[in-house]
């Protein structure tokens, strides 16, 4: 069947019940979490294969549990959110009432990545549940073992009727993108994202586009030593191919050789060699190792002190972890979202000087403060702009669900998670409703003093011409 059938067919079923009950959706996505709750090493076994290699526990702590949670939390809040949203209302419109009817929008797309690619499939698609649609979900041509462990689990979970796994490749996606979805969620690069966004304009599709870019980590002079595990760690989880990674790092200037030694504590710590490390993903594909690969040589070549943790030839497709010093602007890796085990550094004489750097590039998608200062954190949350403002940890507030995520410019627009995240996939309705008094007909035509005085007495309007 192709797409566009099976798309049509999701229509149809969603027209012969377009507003769901609480109970049903409930249903949907209790079949939803049995399925994942039974089929989690499976899931971990195709995500590592589709890496070459990827600890099974990484994936059932970051992947399995945190969409788990997610789902939980939304078969918890679902008759909460889907209930009227009452609005108050003038004087004006006495004996009358409003409010906003959260409805679904009909069919809903999401466009998943390779990085996280059951969360990031089922954890937006739960919320579309929630919300009461049918889902289309394409998945990354670089996970196909992952694509097909979703299809096995949505046929398992009897939920074949409300969710179809696309598989495929870029032409795939295009096929995708151009379908009239009542909403999309694209997950990935800024540059697919402008083609994703262009695709969906045809159709005036909605779209949620959770981008990434270059997302900065701050230390300050005021760093706990006990904080330098949240940032390397939020560094190294899977490899770096985090879209919240930190993706560059400001230390103060002369603090090089003691972020050199915390940093080899670190690895010496969690992970002692690469080679042969279960904890220690792969790069996902021989092309994207060898475009990180570049990234050091590029940098070396243009004066970079580049310090390397693991032996340069790794066999397979892991990659050893770089730490890189004196980075400037001409560099690739200054120019590029890094997406890997690599860590550029930075030095800053001023806090101000931090601040002028990151607001002359892209909005980042997050933005790390490591630090106790409270006037350098109140200036760095105030004065600049970024998807999310994390202090003293990483990655960790995509974990927390009813905050929402998302980007701003570059790194993306509109968020999910929490009651957004069923917002999202909804159309809020204004409804309006009057009773049998309604004052303003008094003020119909044909027009006179009544309403000459009502718009002098209550609209402030002056009458007299100042010409």
């Amino acid at each position: 069947m192709s797409i566009g059938s099976k798309f049509e067919d999701l229509k149809k079923n969603q027209e012969k019940i377009p507003y769901p009950s609480a109970q049903r959706r409930i249903d949907l996505l209790i079949s939803l979490r049995k399925g994942l709750q039974e089929q989690a090493i499976l899931f971990a076994n195709a995500i590592s294969n589709d890496f070459s290699h990827r600890s099974r526990e990484e994936t059932l702590a970051i992947e399995v549990f945190f969409t788990l949670r997610t789902i939980n939390f939304c078969i918890k809040n679902t008759k909460k959110w889907m209930k009227k949203r009452k609005r108050k209302i003038s004087w004006l419109f006495r004996s009358a009432y409003a409010y906003l009817l959260p409805q679904p929008l009909g069919v809903v797309g999401i466009m998943v990545p390779w990085n996280f690619p059951l969360y990031l499939a089922l954890v937006p698609a739960a919320y579309a549940i929630s919300a009461g649609n049918r889902i289309m979900i394409k998945v990354s041509e670089l996970t196909p073992n992952t694509g097909k462990a979703l299809i096995h689990l949505i046929k398992s979970a009897k939920l074949e009727d409300y969710i179809h796994v696309v598989d495929g490749d870029i032409e795939t996606a295009k096929i995708f993108t151009n379908l009239p979805f009542g909403h999309l969620l694209f997950t990935g690069s800024t540059q697919v994202g402008k083609k994703v966004m262009e695709a969906a304009s045809r159709n005036l599709t909605p779209v949620t586009l959770e981008l990434g870019g270059k997302s900065p980590a701050i230390v300050s002079k005021t760093v706990s030593s006990a904080y330098f595990n949240r940032l390397f760690m939020g560094k190294l989880l899977n490899a770096g191919q985090t879209c919240v990674a930190p993706d560059y790092l400001f230390i103060p200037e002369g603090w090089e050789e003691k972020i050199e030694q915390t940093f080899r504590a670190f690895m010496n710590k969690h992970y002692p060699q690469l080679e042969n490390n279960s904890d220690y993903t792969a790069i996902v594909s021989e092309s994207h190792k060898k475009r990180l690969q570049k990234l050091i040589e590029d940098a070396q070549q243009k004066g970079a002190r580049v310090i390397c943790f693991g032996d340069h030839n790794l066999k397979g497709q892991k990659l050893p972890v770089y730490l890189v010093f004196n980075v400037h602007q001409d560099m690739l890796i200054m120019q590029q979202e890094v997406f890997g085990p690599i860590f550029p550094i930075m030095s800053y004489q001023s806090f101000n000087q931090v601040i002028q750097y990151i607001n002359s590039h892209p909005c980042p998608l997050s933005l790390y403060y490591f630090g106790q200062n409270k006037e350098e954190k109140e200036q760095l949350l105030l004065k600049t702009l970024s998807g999310g403002f994390i202090v003293n940890n990483t990655i960790m507030q995509t974990g927390i669900d009813d905050l929402p995520f998302g980007g701003v410019g570059a790194s993306g627009m509109g968020t999910y998670h929490g009651r957004e995240g069923f917002d999202v996939f909804s159309k809020l309705k204004s409804v309006f409703v009057q009773r049998r008094i309604a004052l303003l007909s008094y003020l119909y035509p044909p027009y006179g003093k009544l309403l000459t005085f009502f718009l002098k007495k209550i609209g402030k309007i002056n009458f007299k011409s100042n010409l």
